[in-house]
């Protein structure tokens, strides 16, 4: 069974239409699949005017929230996307996203980016606003030279664009999926550059909150990375999850589907669902 519980349409930041995602994924072999665009579900709301998809959906989205001084994200799988609870929720995340963006077009303002918010959200096209679509911003007008440039001077963590004081505080973003009937997955904990002690220490107050899973597997990863982190849900009593984190073709180390098998060992999230 061949399963990507995490990846992105053009919903949020991502470069693919939900259906042509869904394509993309049943041509690499895809049987189940969670669309989990960053503080929104609407790309199921596009989808649910086709007849028939080509994978087998499972209801997702990823917060973006914090812990202590750092910027995290925490995947709701399995969600109710009807929940009253999980609406209220992307109503809050998208009023701080706005505000998020503003805090990020004064920042740069101070290094000499000026106005940059109005060629942002043409770029974005919609509501969603992220760091990659002022990362675009910042290539298109020669400030750097790529997009993994533009983070690393002006959006990663710890530089001018890294605002993450608006979101919702981890407790609240796994009550919100709780409470929606889906389980909390803290996403891609190696990328937060955390030592080992302090990444144990966020697993513990995750557990702590609530928090029910860990993705052992993003993208394409170091066989040792990836056993590291399947004993680490063990020890934690966490599930362990899988996905791509795609967000565009272009990216080969994230594709979708492109991903190792869990360690045996592991406890999957799936375990309980009812997939047919």
């Amino acid at each position: 069974m061949r399963i990507d519980l995490h990846s992105h349409t053009t919903a949020s930041d991502g470069a693919l239409s939900p259906m042509e995602l869904c394509e993309r994924a049943a041509t690499r072999g895809v049987e189940f699949l969670s669309i989990t665009d960053h503080d929104t579900c609407s790309a199921y709301q596009q989808l649910s005017t086709q007849e028939s998809l080509p994978v087998q959906l499972i209801p997702g989205i990823e917060f973006s929230s914090y812990w202590r001084n750092t910027g995290i994200h925490i995947l709701g799988l399995n969600v109710n996307i009807d929940s009253t609870i999980l609406k209220n929720a992307i109503d809050h995340q998208k009023t701080a996203r706005v505000l998020r963006a503003e805090q990020i077009s004064t920042r740069l303002e101070r290094h000499g980016i000026e106005n940059s918010l109005p060629q942002v959200k043409l770029i974005a096209g919609g509501t969603y606003i992220g760091r990659p679509h002022f990362a675009q911003y910042l290539v298109d007008i020669g400030r750097v030279k790529n997009i993994k440039d533009a983070f690393k001077k002006y959006l990663g963590p710890g530089k001018p664009g890294d605002v993450k004081e608006n979101w919702a505080p981890m407790e609240t973003i796994v009550d919100w999926i709780r409470g929606a009937g889906g389980m909390a997955v803290l996403a891609h904990p190696a990328k937060y550059r955390l030592t080992w002690t302090k990444l144990r220490a966020l697993l513990d107050d995750f557990s702590a909150v609530g928090g029910q899973g860990m993705e052992v597997i993003s993208g394409q990863q170091q066989p040792d990375l990836t056993r590291r982190l399947g004993q680490l849900s063990l020890q934690k009593g966490l599930f362990a999850s899988c996905g791509s984190d795609f967000h565009r073709p272009e990216e080969p180390w994230s594709d979708i589907g492109k991903i190792a098998d869990l360690p045996t060992e592991c406890l999957p999230v799936w375990r309980d669902w009812d997939l047919n």
